[in-house]
């Protein structure tokens, strides 16, 4: 079971390497973000879709939807260095230009939809 784990966050580490586009500039040392975090990928995807075609705002999406203490302050998780979330998140937080929202990234809290708003 733990070989299958292993094997299924590689793949999908991989295939979010080939989703987001890494960042050209020097290494920011921090990322502030923001994050939708919702129990399932259909949600996470219809979510981010009615807000990628300008249905509503991320914020207030995350006011509605998110199961994350933070969905109260639309989502908004202050800036974070590496190492302070886990790596899946982490990878897509810190590749992700600011403004644009990632495809639904999978952690063991659940899936989630990031924007990060800064980086540092």
């Amino acid at each position: 079971m733990k070989k299958l784990l292993l094997y299924v966050t590689l793949v999908f580490l991989f295939i979010i390497g080939l989703n987001h586009k890494v960042v050209a500039e020097a290494p920011a040392t921090e990322v502030r973000a923001s994050h939708i975090l919702v129990g399932n990928y259909y949600q996470a995807e219809q979510i981010r879709k009615d807000i990628v075609d300008g249905q509503g705002s991320f914020e207030s999406y995350a006011q509605i939807y998110s199961k994350c203490p933070s969905g109260k302050n639309g989502g908004d998780l202050g800036y974070f260095k590496r190492g302070q979330m886990v790596p899946q998140f982490e990878v897509a937080a810190f590749n992700l230009p600011v403004g644009e929202i990632s495809k639904p990234v999978w952690t063991q809290f659940g899936w989630h939809i990031i924007k990060v708003t800064d980086r540092r």
